[in-house]
């Protein structure tokens, strides 16, 4: 049980320290300028928690936990990503009257790239796990 506790924490330090520093440094006005009038005043952070509590799960299951080495759980990250971003955003586009589409194709680019790189996080802790 120990080992994919550690696997889930190195994807998810990972990912939450890119995703904050994306959001803070990047993304937030890019969103602001997209979709501000969509977007509530103050975020929700019990649903961005459990957003960041569920979303590390999904990798070490799908990506980290099946992989043959850290490259490998990238590849399978980065498509796990690909596919999680693409979900919410061509919805959106389906679904939103002003959702633009260079939003929605910078989202999935992002979720396909943090994703990819929080698995190879947890990829190299799996591998360094294995040598103990």
């Amino acid at each position: 049980m120990k080992k994919p506790l550690l696997l889930y924490a190195a994807t998810a330090a990972v990912m939450l320290v890119l995703d904050a520093l994306w959001l803070g440094l990047v993304a937030t006005q890019l969103y602001s300028q997209g979709i501000g009038h969509l977007m509530a005043a103050e975020p929700r952070l019990g649903v961005a928690a459990l957003f960041y509590l569920l979303y590390p799960v999904g990798l070490v299951v799908f990506a980290v936990g099946p992989s043959t080495g850290w490259r490998n759980a990238a590849w399978k990250g980065a498509l796990f990503g690909f596919f999680a971003y693409a979900t919410y955003d061509l919805t959106n586009l389906a679904t939103l009257k002003d959702w633009p589409v260079w939003l929605a194709a910078l989202d999935i680019a992002w979720g396909t790239l943090v994703s990819g790189v929080s698995a190879a996080a947890g990829g190299v802790a799996k591998e360094r796990l294995a040598r103990r």
